[in-house]
């Protein structure tokens, strides 16, 4: 049987304040190699708070969550911090991009923490340019970008340490129809090479793309993959 690349236990998260913020009550997740899964839901939702825990950022209050079978609640600070540097790639509405440096420079970042030999960067960075349509863009400065080059350009840093789990919030949010779509098929392509990949979205586009669509209510996770597949 294979092992989900990511699966969440029964997982509660509360914030310690007066009156405490119960933002997850007993959620339970999971994504496989290769799937595409869309979680959706308002404001407040809880949504943030999920992404952090199974980015691996935050630590539920209660519950388990996995990564590759490995179970990350019971690491030390240092070693998640290597599993999200191996493991995970994130893709943010806001690219943080750093306009001052070069698109390879922006890339030079993410390998430095991970565990990939310097000698092997040059392959990499022209590998992901080559897979987002950005090798010309080489050495131009971040600045000087489309925002939709900005956003491939996020994709490319997220995936060029060659990542089990891609994490993507709000990817498209700040882009045209065409950009947008263009992005949405760099996820496939991730897909198709057994990349999970799991996005959190307000868009309806992105919840009937996704092979399966949760909503996130009240810190409630449920399935709704029916519902918005047949609005498709």
């Amino acid at each position: 049987m294979n092992v989900p690349i990511l699966s969440a236990h029964n997982v509660h998260r509360t914030y310690p304040v007066t009156p405490p913020v119960h933002a997850l009550h007993g959620v339970s997740f999971q994504v496989n190699a290769g799937e595409r899964v869309a979680i959706v839901g308002s404001s407040g939702s809880g949504k943030s708070t999920f992404l952090n825990i199974v980015g691996l950022i935050d630590r539920p209050t209660t519950g388990t969550v996995t990564v590759l079978g490995r179970d990350t609640t019971t690491m030390t600070a240092r070693d998640l911090d290597q599993v999200r540097a191996d493991h995970l790639g994130f893709v943010f509405q806001e690219n943080h991009i750093l306009g001052h440096r070069t698109v390879e420079e922006n890339l030079h970042i993410k390998l430095a923490v991970s565990t990939l030999p310097p000698a092997s960067w040059h392959n990499h960075i022209t590998r992901v340019l080559t897979s987002v349509g950005l090798t010309h863009r080489r050495t131009s400065l971040g600045r000087l970008l489309s925002g939709g080059e900005k956003q491939r350009l996020a994709v490319a840093r997220a995936v060029i340490t060659n990542p089990e789990l891609l994490l993507a919030d709000e990817p498209t949010g700040n882009l045209d129809t065409v950009n947008a779509d263009n992005v949405l098929a760099l996820f496939d392509q991730q897909a198709a090479q057994g990349v999970a990949v799991v996005v959190i979205t307000h868009d309806l586009r992105l919840a009937q793309w996704a092979d399966r669509t949760l909503t996130l209510a009240h810190g409630v996770l449920s399935d709704t993959t029916a519902t918005f597949h047949a609005s498709r």
